[in-house]
């Protein structure tokens, strides 16, 4: 970390945040590159060019970072200003995290836009900003290259988690399996990123290094002093019509198992906020939460921090992995999903999002997300596994996830 402060501080780079125009669909601002991007219903930012890259994932490192810009901000809102887009490992002692500034920023946020360039003192470059092609509304269907692992080989994992479940060893854990496929063309992230925007207007559109994806699930959102997550654990495929859907529906708020694993998951969260927090409520009972492929339960937690605030990132740091992605108790969870699984996770289920110089930001949990190269790409999917299972809905549910990728790649 030393070095990337070290180059900040030599190059005593300047912020400047003007407002601007309504700019329209965000994602079509990105040139090809060093694209990255965070979006929800049409807001968010999306930046692009690397002002610096931080070679750490320690908030306090990042923070000071960002301090060390030297800042205008005309506009003053969460976003605006120096920001870091932030993409994390899911284990930091083994995969690797990404950190950057990025030169350039376009935001909007409650019908405000704004746009943030980064640059050495005298030395602005004012990019020459246009609109790209939009991405095809469909697209043929990706190549499967392979399975990792097996169904079968995924499947027998499962039994020997409940085996240590049943055993006492452990109470939930997270078991992810992935896909690898190849496209007909270079996969090109801010097309998959549109097409999943279009499809998934109410998750969170992330495109960071090549990990694109659509995440339902708000890991913690800081905006001063006021701070919210959303867990999500359990989940049921949607239904054909709206009889389906409703009979779907009343099988997961009955099912035991599901219930017991988003217990377990919804406390997660609610023990970190507890620790940090001057106040905190948070849903009595689970919610239902409808996407176009899959409905989800759900709880929303909220906080009211105290005085000088943990950020946004240091948040995200502390929660993560929620029992939502790794399970519980974490270090015999964490093993477990060491020992299991066959496909690395890399940044997949780590958070993903932003944090501004005022400690402000947004993070979801990387998920229903793929790892773009060339023409392949690496798709992952998980299920939570508690003692109570039924191996074929673990598969059915690891499949409909699957499918909120597969659509969006050409």
């Amino acid at each position: 970390m030393k070095e990337a402060l070290a180059s900040i501080e030599a190059a005593d780079l300047v912020a400047w945040s003007v407002e601007v125009d309504d700019p329209g669909e965000l994602l079509t601002w990105l040139p090809a590159g060093h694209a990255f991007g965070f979006l929800r219903g049409g807001d968010g930012i999306v930046g692009w060019g690397e002002a610096a890259r931080l070679a750490t994932r320690d908030p306090a490192e990042v923070a000071a970072a960002l301090a060390a810009i030297t800042a205008r901000d005309d506009v003053g809102l969460p976003g605006s200003g120096p920001v870091a887009m932030v993409s994390l490992g899911f284990s930091p002692e083994v995969d690797a995290s990404v950190v950057v500034v990025p030169k350039v920023v376009l935001g909007r946020r409650d019908g405000r836009s704004w746009v943030t360039l980064v640059n050495p003192p005298g030395a602005v470059e004012v990019p020459a900003l246009r609109r790209r092609p939009v991405a095809a509304a469909t697209a043929p269907p990706a190549r499967l290259a392979a399975a990792v692992p097996s169904e079968a080989e995924w499947a027998d994992g499962v039994r020997r988690a409940v085996a240590s479940i049943r055993a006492g060893a452990i109470d939930k854990v997270v078991l992810a399996r992935a896909l690898d496929v190849t496209a007909p063309a270079v996969l090109d992230p801010r097309a998959v990123a549109a097409r999943l925007a279009a499809r998934f207007p109410s998750c969170f559109t992330f495109v960071c290094d090549g990990l694109v994806g659509a995440s339902p699930e708000l890991l913690v959102r800081r905006l001063g002093r006021h701070a919210e997550s959303l867990v999500l654990a359990g989940t049921i495929r949607r239904g054909g019509d709206a009889e389906e859907d409703a009979a779907l529906e009343r099988w997961l708020l009955a099912s035991s198992k599901d219930a017991l694993e988003h217990r377990i998951a919804a406390d997660s969260v609610r023990e970190v906020f507890d620790a940090v927090a001057a106040d905190m409520v948070s849903d009595g009972t689970p919610q239902l939460l409808r996407l176009a492929n899959v409905t989800h339960l759900a709880t929303h937690v909220e906080a009211w921090l105290a005085a000088d605030p943990p950020s946004a990132l240091d948040l995200a740091v502390r929660l993560h992995p929620t029992a939502a992605v790794g399970g519980t108790p974490r270090p015999e969870a964490l093993a477990m999903i060491t020992a299991l699984e066959a496909a690395p996770r890399g940044r997949y289920a780590g958070p993903v999002g932003w944090v501004d110089a005022r400690g402000d930001g947004e993070f979801a949990i990387a998920l229903r997300c793929a790892q773009l190269s060339g023409d392949t790409a690496r798709l992952w999917a998980g299920a939570g596994i508690v003692a109570e299972f039924d191996p074929d809905a673990e598969l059915a549910e690891t499949t409909a996830k699957f499918d909120a990728v597969l659509s969006a790649l050409p």
